[in-house]
């Protein structure tokens, strides 16, 4: 996986009015913690860093005031509700050659059996432990095939190497349903019609 360069400046205002202050100028408040250190307080570029985020755990190569080099990835971001632009950001150090435990994206490929099947996500991200400056994108699966009552589970999907779940094995990521019988209606209808005959 690629690491992002950004340069990011230490803060020493805090509170909303200097957050607010920060995002009029295109930038995010953020802040980067780990490795039992005094968590640090950064402002960091607002549309570098919209980039960096589009792309699930990245790593982000950070150049503190010109000083220091960190890398960390993403922890929590929180966005505008109505508007979506970026907030604030928590960052957690990594170092090279350190296992982090991640959530990856998981996709599917093909198509289910015929028979108007509905495939559903019980978990949209799959929660695994890897390097952390080799954090596997996302992982994909096929469906090719699949009837109602299939199910896909954590241990049933490839992993890249040196990657490995940090969920129990038998739990379910994905599953085929029956789609929704059309006769469910008429049947609620007959027996509103005896209710009412009873009546």
């Amino acid at each position: 996986m690629s690491e992002v360069k950004i340069s990011a400046a230490t803060r020493t205002e805090f509170g909303k009015g200097a957050a607010r202050r920060i995002r009029r100028e295109d930038k995010v408040p953020g802040v980067l913690y780990g490795h039992g250190s005094d968590p640090l307080h950064l402002t960091l570029p607002g549309h570098d860093l919209l980039m960096a985020l589009r792309t699930p755990n990245v790593l982000i190569a950070l150049d503190i005031d010109g000083k220091t080099n960190e890398l960390a990835i993403p922890k929590a971001v929180q966005r505008d509700p109505l508007k979506g632009f970026l907030e604030h950001v928590d960052l957690l150090l990594v170092k090279r050659g350190e296992k982090v435990t991640v959530e990856i994206p998981v996709h599917t490929e093909g198509e289910l059996a015929p028979g108007g099947y509905l495939l559903e996500h019980v978990l949209n991200a799959l929660p695994v432990e890897a390097e952390a400056t080799h954090i596997p994108e996302s992982v994909t699966v096929s469906v090719e095939g699949l009837e109602a009552g299939a199910s896909i589970h954590a241990k049933d999907i490839k992993l890249p190497k040196g990657t490995t779940l940090a969920v129990e094995e038998d739990a379910v990521v994905l599953q085929v349903l029956a789609a929704q019988a059309e006769e469910a209606p008429e049947g609620e209808e007959a027996a509103e019609e005896e209710t009412a005959a009873e009546a």
